[in-house]
């Protein structure tokens, strides 16, 4: 008997496990029932090579009642227990004890790995990339460390599994962590899309510019007060992308002068109200630059792109040139303003 300590013992901590795991998806307290084993579909297992047919053996000679298997309430489909099921079979057993999941396909699946490794015969690596991949499939918002705490992988490992198995444009802006939060891949890029979303709709509230661009609501409350007092949404020093990357300096840029850069073209049309305010600026020359800022501030890129297109062919180089020699102008313009600033 003493080779079959460690298949005893493993059965009692499925026990345990099984309760904590409960606990884990808020099934504490399932219900149970005794279910006639030719009514369970087999397991969907995240175990590449099935059962083991050994470990099936050392529990069918065991004498001590089995742990109850668990089962999706909604398929009959066996989550945990496939050794137990086999191996009440092997013994000629007619019925066996079971626990009721509620949930998703996916949800099933998560909570099989995860028992699976809590308790009983290991999963191996292999199997443990197979069940990250198949959930990155299913659940792409999840975070590495989300599935790799339910995966037994370090979320690296994760990582690698989502590079190779995601394509780059299916890749999503924001992650769900395991405590159930969204929060933003790249919180730069999440800061501009709220910039966008304000500039699109001044009226939206805070909840529905966190919605679409997939930020904290205190980070909204952060980009539309930035935005109003005519700062970029960025804080200094940030990049798309490249969280806490330092912009590339141009000649003669300032910081200040860098933020006012990152602000996206369809938001100069709302902060120019704002700036247009200021006594200072209700001279001559003032008004004539906001007027001319207000004719450029098209932050539709569809309307630059009708612009273009009509154009007739035989003008568009020499409308080209005089538009570069514009920007060239603009952008003289904005390095003399820095530098009066620095």
């Amino acid at each position: 008997m003493t080779a079959l300590r460690p298949v005893t013992a493993d059965i009692t901590r499925a026990a345990v496990a099984t309760g904590e795991a409960a606990g884990a998806d808020e099934g504490a307290g399932r219900e149970r029932a005794v279910l006639a084993l030719d009514t369970l579909l087999d397991s969907d297992s995240p175990r590449i090579d099935g059962e083991d047919s050994e470990r099936v053996r050392q529990l069918a000679e065991l004498e001590a009642p089995l742990p109850p298997i668990l089962v999706h309430r909604a398929t009959l489909r066996v989550i945990d227990g496939m050794h137990r099921v086999r191996a009440a079979r092997l013994r000629g057993d007619d019925t066996i004890e079971a626990e009721f999941f509620d949930g998703g396909d996916t949800d099933a699946f998560a909570l099989a790995v995860r028992l699976n490794i809590a308790h009983g015969l290991p999963l191996t690596q292999a199997d443990r990339a197979a069940a990250a991949e198949r959930l990155l499939r299913a659940r792409p918002s999840w975070s590495d460390r989300r599935i790799a705490a339910g995966t037994g992988l370090s979320a690296g490992t994760v990582a690698a599994v989502r590079r190779r198995s995601t394509a780059q444009d299916e890749q999503l802006n924001t992650r769900v962590g395991r405590d159930g939060r969204v929060r933003p891949l790249r919180a730069a890029e999440g800061r501009l899309r709220a910039s966008q979303v304000i500039a699109a709709n001044p009226g939206a509230t805070l909840r529905e510019i966190a919605a679409v661009a997939g930020i904290a609501t205190a980070t909204a409350k952060d980009v539309r007060d930035r935005m109003r007092q005519g700062r970029g949404p960025l804080p200094a020093g940030r990049v798309p992308g490249r969280t806490g990357a330092a912009l590339p300096e141009a000649p003669g840029t300032t910081g200040a002068g860098r933020a006012a850069a990152r602000v996206p073209a369809a938001a100069i049309g709302l902060l120019l109200p704002s700036v247009s305010k200021d006594p200072s600026l209700r001279t001559e020359a003032g008004r004539t630059l906001l007027r001319m800022l207000s004719v450029h501030s098209i932050g539709d890129e569809a309307k630059w792109l009708r612009l273009a297109r009509s154009v007739p062919g035989h003008r568009a180089d020499i409308l080209a040139q005089a538009a570069r020699r514009c920007a060239d102008h603009w952008l003289r313009l904005a390095n003399e303003l820095e530098n009066r600033r620095a």
